[in-house]
């Protein structure tokens, strides 16, 4: 029970990874708010990327849980194409999505994390710190989320707040298998294999919240700032 009494607001909350964190910081005593643009049972509708609809949220959150102790940056998108092939709509919304939406998020939730000596915990991925092929929008997103992050850590120190990044490989949610099928179909597979790893198979979304609950608990309490790779031994191999 690492959260108990802890109230935790959680974006990308309908599925997936988020989905898996809402429900382990729940299982740990935690007072949990889950938003998405996806309609599901227990989640509110929240677009991260729209500054009013994350301001209404987060107050919404604060107010029904009597605070913020943990944000949990989950919501994301990804889109396979060929570089040259890739529209300024496409990159804009990977960017809108992926680094802008944590950026609101934090900025809306920061006097309540002030209030609490609270943590920030954003999952990027290990596209944001390595080149892959016919993935330049999500990469350059997660790589400027990763950065978004490290500049949070260091000027939010002094108010006591941590900020930390997970840092995932392949991992089976919903958003994955829809990438999966906007990939080229003549693709270079020897390129692709770069974001394979050396263990098998695609990890299963609560491993992934079990990283963010690690950081975002007292057991991390001497972390700010990092990256936790988690990816079957893609990069470091």
């Amino acid at each position: 029970m690492r959260f108990d009494g802890k109230c935790v607001f959680v974006t990308g909350a309908a599925s997936g990874i988020g989905a898996a964190t809402k429900a382990l910081f729940a299982s740990e005593g935690a007072q949990v708010f889950g938003v998405d643009v996806t309609e599901a049972e227990g989640i509110h509708r929240c677009d991260v990327t729209d500054p009013e609809a994350v301001r209404a949220a987060v107050a919404e959150a604060a107010g029904a849980m009597g605070g913020i102790d943990v944000v949990a940056n989950v919501a994301g998108i990804q889109t396979f194409s060929r570089f040259a092939e890739l529209t300024p709509a496409m990159l804009n919304r990977h960017l809108a999505v992926n680094a802008v939406g944590p950026a609101l998020v934090v900025q809306a939730a920061l006097p309540h994390l002030r209030a609490r000596r609270g943590n920030v915990v954003t999952v990027a991925s290990i596209s944001g710190l390595q080149g892959q092929p016919y993935n330049a929008a999500y990469c350059a997103s997660k790589g400027a989320v990763r950065l978004l992050m490290k500049s949070l850590a260091v000027e939010l120190a002094a108010d006591g707040i941590r900020v930390n990044c997970v840092c995932p490989g392949m991992v089976d949610t919903p958003i994955t298998q829809n990438a999966a099928g906007s990939i080229p179909a003549d693709a270079d597979w020897g390129l692709m294999t770069r974001m394979m790893g050396v263990m098998p198979g695609a990890m299963d979304p609560s491993e992934i919240a079990g990283a963010i609950a690690y950081l975002a608990s007292d057991d991390a309490r001497g972390i700010t700032g990092a990256d936790l790779v988690i990816d079957h031994g893609t990069l470091w191999t």
